[in-house]
């Protein structure tokens, strides 16, 4: 620096100086917040534009009553430069942390902050000022204005959010800086981006394409205008490096932010260029797919009757298994000798569901008189039935239509004879029989799938099983025999009869049978 003339020194020194300022002018104009976004793919940063300064037409919030105005000037070059109050705490809000001058409106020569003085003259002759109510008619000299306010305004309603407001003062900050749905010019409208927008829409519109390629022209345009500057310095920076690494320190910082930012736009509008595309081909694939789905809803509206019918059958076609496996099991237990011996289980749940008449009998399996013989079975009234009921178990006789009726003789007379098992070895069996009514319709001949039951309504009192440890239930389980008496027994030979053993085969009980009757008829003879 010393091997240098005075007057490239100096030349050196205002170049740095007007680096320094110009690259302070930037950032002021533009001021701007990084936010991260997270995207579906990657993490870049949305740089959004929030504010610019414009000396000319900006204002500053102050602690100064509307109307109220501090004037100063100050004298630069032989003139005088007037400014007021508002504009000077304005460039003080957001020029002080730059420290920079302020530029006067009409010669457009710049004075640093420390060389302007007030002028309290010019202050007193605006408030002599004759003006207009922006609210009403009222007219009066600026210094009466605040009175005026404060008299005839402290109820000031937003005519945008329609908030009220006890002052003037709390209602033009509201307007100015707060009112969200108040409608504002972008702050980009002096580069291109000329939308009104509302002002609590503001962070979606900067997300807008238009607003997203203003910023990226600013950026790209501050980024020639350093680039050109870092040309001018690079010459001499080799023989000035003492002198301007301050400088330069600070215009690369700069730089590097720019460039970032750039970076950072670009990644942004690339990825809204992507998501366009993508899109635009949802929407031409959406006509498609609707479409289609109509065609799979009209599928399935006519397959709807087929899927009807399906469950019609399906419903059929489980009544019939059902019916089915009833006569499986029914099967398993047919006998054709006129008799049968019925295993009644879950007795409790049985006579549970009786009492609260949700199934208040059941069918025993049908059985034969002989394999051409007649069809019958049992059917038993846990609870009672008729005058029965509550009181005594039912008891009764079903004769069922078969194949073989058109050969056999009706009505059916023959004695039917109910008896209920005693499990233990003192074989106190209960024992009732009745004569068909041969009048009754329940012993013509079937002309549906059974008659009416018909029998004994009293068999049994129900206190009988309802008492604890009762030689009839067993292990949940009771058994009850019912038999037809071709053979016209002695009402003696009954009790005999049931009390043989059922597991021997039925001819062997019939000749025991024959034999008892036989040795009685002998002791009678003897006798």
């Amino acid at each position: 620096k010393k091997d240098l003339p005075d007057q490239l020194e100096k030349e050196l020194n205002e170049r740095q100086g007007h680096i320094l300022e110009r690259g302070r002018q930037l950032l002021s104009d533009l001021i701007i917040k990084a936010v991260p976004i997270e995207s579906s793919k990657s993490t870049y940063v949305e740089w959004q534009l929030l504010s610019t300064y414009q000396p000319t037409s900006a204002s500053c919030k102050t602690d100064e009553s509307p109307g109220e105005v501090n004037d100063f000037n100050n004298t630069n070059n032989g003139q005088t430069h007037t400014y007021n109050d508002q504009q000077y705490q304005q460039n003080d809000c957001s020029l002080s942390s730059l420290g920079m001058t302020i530029k006067c409106r009409q010669c457009q020569s710049e004075t640093l902050r420390s060389d302007i003085q007030l002028d309290q003259g010019f202050k007193n002759d605006m408030k002599s000022l004759v003006i207009d109510c922006s609210f009403c008619q009222w007219t009066g000299i600026l210094n009466n204005y605040q009175e005026h306010l404060d008299q005839s305004h402290s109820n000031v309603k937003c005519d945008y959010c329609s908030k009220q407001f006890n002052s003037v003062n709390k209602f033009n900050e509201h307007k100015v800086f707060e009112c969200q749905q108040l409608s504002v010019d972008c702050i980009l409208k002096d580069f291109g981006c000329n939308e009104r927008i509302i002002r609590a829409e503001r962070e979606d519109h900067y997300l807008t394409e238009q607003h997203q390629h203003a910023l990226l022209k600013i950026v790209r345009h501050m980024l020639s205008q350093l680039n050109d500057r870092q040309t001018d310095i690079d010459l001499p920076r080799t023989t000035t490096t003492g002198a301007l690494n301050p400088a330069t320190a600070q215009l690369e910082e700069l730089y590097k932010m720019l460039n970032i930012l750039v970076s950072g736009i670009e990644t942004l509008t690339n990825d809204e260029q992507r998501l366009a595309k993508e899109s635009l081909q949802i929407q031409m694939t959406l006509p498609t797919l609707i479409e289609e789905l109509s065609k799979v809803k009209l599928s399935i509206e006519e397959s709807n009757p087929f899927l009807e019918g399906v469950k019609c059958n399906q419903d059929i076609l489980n009544q019939d298994l059902v019916s089915l496996q009833e006569k499986i099991n029914d099967f398993q237990y047919v006998t054709y000798d006129g008799s049968l011996v019925w295993k009644i289980t879950n007795f409790q749940e049985k006579m549970i569901d009786a009492q609260s008449e949700r199934q208040t009998s059941i069918y025993s399996p049908p059985f034969y008189s002989s394999p051409n013989g007649y069809k019958m079975r049992a059917r038993l009234y846990f609870n009672g039935d008729g005058n029965a009921r509550r009181t005594h178990m039912s008891l009764f006789f079903v004769l069922i239509r078969s194949l073989n009726d058109p050969i056999l003789k009706f009505p059916f007379n023959y004695k039917v004879t109910f008896c209920l098992y005693d499990q233990t070895s003192a074989q106190r069996h209960i024992i009732d029989s009745f004569r068909p009514d041969i009048k009754s319709s329940s012993f013509q001949r079937p002309q549906s799938e059974m008659n009416i039951a018909s029998g004994i309504p009293k068999f049994l009192p129900l206190e009988v099983i309802q008492q604890e440890g009762n030689p009839y239930i067993r292990d949940d389980t009771m058994f009850i025999k019912i038999m037809v008496d071709f053979e016209d027994l002695h009402k003696t030979l009954l009790s005999y009869a049931l009390s043989l053993n059922p597991g021997l085969p039925m001819h062997i009980q019939q000749a025991m049978i024959k034999q008892e009757a036989e040795r009685r008829s002998q002791l009678r003879s003897d006798e």
